[in-house]
């Protein structure tokens, strides 16, 4: 299945798990054969995390500000930086589900692929110690 985004780039996820079972690589049109799909970041999972880390600061900057002005209560009993951070948590939890469903689907891809690869390294290596 082959989706768009906004951009106009096409997402080949499915197909490039099975290419990377096949043992053939995806090239792009400099040439070069990373492993990755065009259009996809070789870092991903470093991206994913810091716009998970960004969601988080700004759920924490709401909360504070909230807190501040009086709308939210500024704390439990004397813990108000943990409560502060604890609230910040849960309300940025389901706001990166849905907001960062594809940095987290391009992540799940190349984790996919790197342990797809291992398996086959380990296969390999076992196959030469018979």
């Amino acid at each position: 299945m082959t989706s768009t985004s906004e951009t106009g780039n096409t997402n080949r996820a499915p197909h490039a798990a099975s290419d990377a079972v096949s043992g053939t690589t995806s090239g792009t049109a400099s040439g070069t054969t990373s492993g990755t799909a065009p259009g996809r970041t070789p870092h991903a999972t470093l991206r994913y995390t810091a716009m998970r880390l960004g969601v988080f600061l700004a759920c924490f900057a709401v909360v504070a500000v909230l807190a501040y002005v009086g709308v939210l209560p500024e704390a439990i009993g004397r813990a108000n930086p943990l409560w502060l951070l604890m609230l910040a948590m849960v309300v940025s939890a389901p706001l990166s589900l849905v907001l960062l469903r594809r940095q987290r689907d391009e992540m799940s891809v190349q984790i996919a692929e790197r342990v797809d690869r291992a398996k086959r390294k380990l296969a390999a290596n076992q196959s030469q110690e018979d």
